[in-house]
């Protein structure tokens, strides 16, 4: 009885919150019908997402995108097994576009970009019709920037870290963003770059017969550089519109990594070139009727890389490798209101894509490799009473085909069909029950096939991709009851055949990383959040109730718990446990005070690795205080403060243990600076930032 009362109570303090949130912005109105104000959210939860914001907090855009994105609750991102969002794997979007890049690739691409370039992360659970089948499990969408107003307006954010784990290392962020808007276009451009030296220590240790020995011991000192222009141009075209997008990322990165094992001494120089780039044009029809919408779409993508490892003992290049892809994208989708139902629609479209993928290995062309995917969709979304559906399907062919050095790969050649459906109970506004599913594929990505090295190694470790990789198909099933953005509690399920794992083998002291498909992988994923006011304890429930209560200025706990189990046929293995936990305290002079602490209980399996320590050990302190009518914003930031970050995991049916250590503890500091406007109340437009129109809702470019 006692429980009840106390979800009780949450579930009516979070209905507080957000009561007086529009309230807030009613008055506000009401003062002024020409301002538009917008109440963000921390959290916020929908029926098919989840949205962080990052854009207002100070503990998540004071470093570099992965950095902020390892702190949110019930997400792993992890150097072994990429990333996972409760159970599920990510494929990664950036302002509603696939980045097409993962592993290795994107975990450099997120290091080397300034958290405060962020608006906000959307992680999609239930992707439907509309988004492609190939977004395997869920999607994280990383949206960049704010919106364009229609005066000039520029906005500067810095931050500045160092760690002091062996000797002071350095890492600084800047970015600037301008936009104006007149009745004939708009413009936006956001440009920045960053700066970051790091260090990794790792240990290969093989423990065999009562005996240990390290095959490999490396120390590596690590310099990134990265530059970054996102820019757009909107045209009006009668009532049309039409968006021109180009995207440019280059980083230039370098180590020295010095290693030692049995037999063998190393001092080897590494250097890594990457330049993509992004171009998108969109065309979009408008309608008397609003609710009714027509997007045509092409995008370019071209990514290119390259990779030296050279030795300092013996003066010679070890690696030379370089690979580069071209991706086309032509999609079409037209959606319309539908009369036999409340906020009902019907959307379809169409899909053309070609991705081209070529790897070099010392010039010699060893992986020629060719993917075309032709798709359609339809989705039915309708309300009857207090009930939501969604129904949708879509059609995707493939035909992969490819040439190594030395053989010709497995072709894969099929039309598949992919349902989703989704059911949702809404007991009131703000709290509702949803239960979805949803089939999705996997192609592997370019980096897990390419052949060649693109990492460190030295005699004793090696790392390589599989070209001969076969995609993953998904079945995922969710159960959700959620409460007023902040509280819910969910179950989901995901199935899988032909997972595409890293794994870790070894034969005759050599260990090699690569990856393989595991024929059947099942993930089972628990989660809770709850939000707890400190005044609960305090004030008491009654006095609690009659409080004013506003989320941005109160004291409170928001407390996560996930449990995950990798169920694998073959081997037995053990669920772990995830915790979060997220304080607030608003200390005088609205200087407000965030703790944030994770921790992740050891001994579990993560695909056929086992924690033997907690991966997940982290407690991160920040302070920060907004100045002058809140145009400028100043945060102080201690991460890792307990320096417990580090990852010890062993491999199944191998008798290695693997380790690995960042200077994560860092300290710094960062600063957003808004230029005054000549007109604080002009009215703001939509981001100029080409979107998918699942990904931003209400802040639309198409209004």
């Amino acid at each position: 009885m006692m429980i009840k009362k106390i979800f009780y109570s949450l579930f009516l303090l979070t209905g507080i919150f957000t009561i007086n949130a529009q309230e807030k912005l009613e008055k506000a109105v009401e003062l002024n019908e020409v301002a538009i104000i917008k109440t963000k959210k921390v959290i916020e939860q929908k029926a098919d997402r989840t949205i962080f914001d990052f854009a207002s907090q100070p503990s998540l855009n004071s470093g570099s995108v992965m950095e902020g994105i390892r702190k949110l609750p019930g997400l792993i991102a992890s150097d072994v097994a990429g990333m996972m969002y409760q159970g599920k794997q990510l494929d990664v979007f950036m302002d509603g576009r696939p980045l097409n890049i993962t592993t290795n690739e994107l975990n450099s691409f997120l290091e080397g970009m300034p958290a405060n370039a962020i608006e906000k992360i959307e992680i999609i659970t239930q992707p439907g019709a509309e988004f492609p089948a190939t977004s395997g499990g869920a999607i994280m969408n990383i949206i960049t920037n704010v919106n364009a107003k229609k005066y000039l307006s520029a906005t500067y954010t810095n931050s500045t870290n160092i760690t002091n784990y062996d000797q002071v290392r350095y890492r600084t962020n800047n970015s600037l963003l301008l936009n104006a808007k007149n009745k004939y276009f708009g413009w936006q451009l956001n440009f920045g770059q960053s700066y970051n030296e790091t260090a990794l220590w790792n240990s290969v240790t093989k423990s065999e017969n009562g005996l240990s020995s390290v095959l490999s011991a490396t120390n590596a000192s690590r310099f990134g550089r990265t530059n970054f222009v996102k820019s757009a141009i909107n045209f009006d075209v009668g009532k049309d519109r039409l968006l021109l997008n180009y995207d440019l990322n280059y980083s230039n990165n370098n180590s020295n990594t010095i290693g030692n094992g049995p037999g063998f001494s190393t001092d080897d120089d590494s250097f890594t070139d990457a330049l993509r780039q992004d171009f998108v044009i969109t065309y979009q029809k408008k309608f008397e009727d609003k609710a009714k919408k027509l997007d045509v779409r092409f995008n370019y993508n071209k990514n290119q890389n390259e990779f030296e490892l050279n030795s300092r003992v013996n003066n010679a290049a070890l690696l030379d490798n370089a690979s580069k892809q071209q991706l086309y994208n032509a999609k079409i989708d037209y959606a319309q209101p539908i009369d036999f139902s409340d906020e009902g629609k019907i959307s379809f479209g169409a899909l053309y894509e070609a991705l081209l993928f070529e790897a070099q290995n010392m010039n010699v062309i060893n992986l020629d490799y060719q993917r075309k995917t032709t798709a359609a969709y339809g989705e039915l979304q309708s309300k009857f009473s207090k009930f939501n559906f969604i129904v949708g399907a879509r059609a995707e062919d493939y035909n992969i085909t490819g040439t190594t050095a030395i053989a010709t790969l497995i072709p894969f050649k099929q039309f598949r069909f992919f349902p989703n459906a989704s059911a949702q109970y809404n007991f009131s506004n703000s709290v509702y029950f949803n239960v979805n599913y949803n089939k999705k594929i996997s192609l592997p990505s370019t980096s897990a096939l390419n052949p060649n090295n693109t990492n460190y190694q030295n005699p004793n470790v090696e790392f390589a991709g599989n070209p001969n990789l076969q995609p993953t198909i998904f079945d995922n099933y969710e159960v959700k009851l959620s409460a007023f953005d902040y509280a819910f509690i969910g179950y989901n399920l995901s199935s899988a055949q032909n997972q595409v794992i890293t794994r870790v083998l070894i034969t005759n002291d050599v260990v090699l990383n690569t990856n393989i498909n595991v024929p059947e992988i099942k993930i089972h994923n628990f989660n809770v959040g709850l939000p707890i006011p400190y005044m609960l304890f305090t004030k008491g429930l009654a006095e609690t109730m009659k409080m004013n209560v506003n989320p941005d200025t109160m004291n409170f706990l928001y407390v996560y718990a996930g449990y995950q189990f990798h169920q694998i046929p073959e081997i037995e293995t053990n669920g772990f446990w995830m915790f979060n936990f997220m304080s607030q305290i608003v200390l005088p002079k609205k200087i407000k005070f965030v703790a944030n602490y994770n921790y992740t209980i050891p001994k579990g399996n993560y695909f056929y690795f086992i924690a033997e320590k907690p991966f997940r050990n982290t407690l991160d302190l920040t302070l920060s205080k907004k100045f002058f009518k809140d145009q400028v914003s100043v945060s102080l930031t201690v991460d890792d403060v307990l320096d417990s970050t580090r990852s010890i995991f062993s491999s199944v049916d191998t008798p290695l243990l693997l380790f690995n250590k960042n200077d994560t503890r860092r300290f710094g500091f960062s600063i957003n600076y808004k230029i005054p406007t000549r007109n604080k109340l002009a009215k703001e437009d939509p981001s100029l930032l080409n979107k998918e129109k699942k990904e931003e809702g209400d802040t639309m470019l198409n209004q």
